[in-house]
């Protein structure tokens, strides 16, 4: 791993002008300086992109994350539009890992001993449009990476229904085409050190969690993809959490999101009442390794103070309330110095300088596979006993959170059993996306494209009073990103076919599987 990102260290410093200039055909014109980089390394520098800031929109929207405060800080927290924020993904996932993978693409297409890595990039590229589709509906896909080939600077948007078809194929093909006998990447896959067959069960589980996209839009279809997806003599789903997809940074390659939530915003940002509701209500083993209250709660770890972890103390912060207003909220806890007395994430844990960034991991897929059982996609299996070994699974990620110790095996079934959690067949699809919510900690871009599929968990509106005026009609909740407004300025003209094609460029437009109300 060391070598690794000395390589990515390496690649940083030769894209630095590129990657900072925001001038729109500079980020679509290929870097020279590139050229003659091994593709493995570009496609290592293409996974570790591929983590992006999720806080401000994606996080508040599934409640798990609030802030108060209006301004730079502005976004889902208030359904609002804040191009600085809701353009992050747009921009982050063009001009690093899809730029990245285009070339990698170019640079092995053809070549039997590299078979491999190409498959690899087909099937991250294909997750990378399928998180700016889920965000943003219609975006450039046919054409997109032309400013890098053919200095095409202007690409044309398409449907998003149409990318998924796109997407279905690059999955199911790259991974069928994957060859456990040829060799990978080795240590420059950051995910598998080069392991073949789990990227295979990476594919397959990224297909099955695309077909379950269309519960709501088309069943057959839903239940077409899934039966595929999950055929074993395709190489199976993830096994363990052995096969989370992930980047595991360090204190060299810091995980972004902890370094705003440990530095400047630390004070700014707390961990979302329903959240910490659920966790507390159900006596949730994990509730004390993800929430705190410091006796400092706005200063640095190291002079934070006491560290009070007690299940009963915690309390998360309500929504649809600004920085005056909070202290009208039921239960106002104060504030310590510029900090309120709220419950923020664990800096020792879930909220580490080097805590892993996941994209999609066993658990996940477990309870995916019970939703699917009871849909009855599928003929074998048992709901239940995916969903408790979901549920166990995401439990036992802790390992990688650093200082958080194990939950215990008696923990667990204790969890398991009591009232709310135990599996019935009644509350089925309601407790296994709730358990999802969950899982999905951290990993908000999926949280968020799961609760508009499923309509779980029963979130309250945040209703903000100068809400954008789109929100109240699509069911409360923000349900897509505004494209940039460099985008809506300099390609006018594709900007405008898609919006049309849509419907409007707002909050509250639907993506095209988006259904549940």
């Amino acid at each position: 791993m060391k070598k690794i990102l000395i390589h990515l260290l390496m690649l940083a410093v030769l894209y630095a002008n590129s990657s900072c200039d925001k001038n729109f055909k500079e980020i679509n014109t290929n870097p020279s300086l590139a050229s003659d980089l091994d593709p493995a390394y570009l496609f290592s520098n293409a996974q570790r992109l591929s983590a992006i800031a999720s806080y401000h929109y994606q996080g508040e929207i599934v409640q798990q994350i609030n802030t108060p405060y209006g301004g730079l800080l502005a976004a889902g927290n208030r359904n609002i539009i804040n191009d600085q924020h809701a353009s992050d993904a747009f921009n982050t996932i063009y001009t690093g890992p899809i730029r990245y993978l285009i070339e990698v693409m170019d640079k092995t297409e053809g070549k039997e001993e590299q078979s491999n890595l190409y498959q690899m990039a087909r099937i991250w590229k294909a997750y990378c449009f399928q998180l700016l589709v889920d965000t943003y509906g219609d975006i450039p896909y046919t054409e997109a990476g032309l400013g890098y080939t053919q200095a095409d600077y202007l690409p044309k948007y398409d449907p998003a229904e149409t990318i998924y078809e796109a997407i279905i194929k690059e999955y199911t093909e790259a991974t069928d085409a994957l060859d456990i006998n040829k060799p990978g990447i080795g240590s420059a896959d950051l995910f598998y050190g080069g392991a073949i067959d789990r990227w295979k069960r990476l594919g397959n589980s990224l297909l099955f969690r695309l077909g379950m996209r269309f519960t709501s839009l088309d069943e057959e279809k839903a239940r077409s993809i899934v039966i595929t997806a999950t055929a074993p003599a395709r190489g199976g789903l993830m096994q363990s959490n052995e096969d989370d997809a992930l980047i595991q940074f360090n204190a060299v390659y810091t995980n972004s999101t902890s370094n705003a939530l440990l530095g400047g915003e630390r004070a700014n940002y707390y961990i979302g009442k329903p959240f910490v509701d659920f966790l507390k209500n159900n006596n949730d083993p994990r509730l004390p390794y993800i929430a705190i209250k410091y006796e400092l709660p706005a200063n640095p770890l190291a002079s934070a103070g006491a560290a009070n972890t007690n299940p009963s103390d915690q309390q998360g912060m309500p929504y649809g309330y600004d920085e005056s207003s909070i202290e009208t909220a039921p239960g106002y806890p104060g504030k310590v110095g510029a900090a309120w007395k709220y419950s923020q994430f664990n800096r020792s844990t879930v909220m580490r300088i080097d805590a892993p960034e996941y994209f999609i991991t066993f658990s996940q897929t477990q309870l995916l596979l019970a939703e699917a059982v009871v849909r009855g996609y599928l003929a074998s299996g048992s709901a239940q006993q995916f969903y408790e070994v979901g549920i166990k699974s995401h439990m036992e990620q802790a390992s990688l959170f650093g200082s958080m110790p194990n939950i215990s095996t008696e923990e667990k079934e204790a969890y398991l059993h009591s009232p709310s959690i135990a599996f019935t067949s009644e509350r089925a699809l309601e407790q296994i996306n709730e358990q999802y919510w969950v899982s999905s900690f951290r990993n908000w871009s999926e949280a968020w494209a799961n609760f508009r599929r499923s309509g779980y968990p029963r979130l309250n509106p945040v209703n903000f009073p100068s809400q954008d005026p789109s929100i109240p009609s699509a069911g409360g909740f923000i349900r897509r990103l505004v494209y940039p407004l460099r985008e809506v300025s300099v390609n006018a003209t594709n900007i405008q076919e898609a919006i049309t094609r849509m419907g409007s460029n707002s909050l509250g437009t639907r993506i095209f599987w988006d259904q549940v109300n």
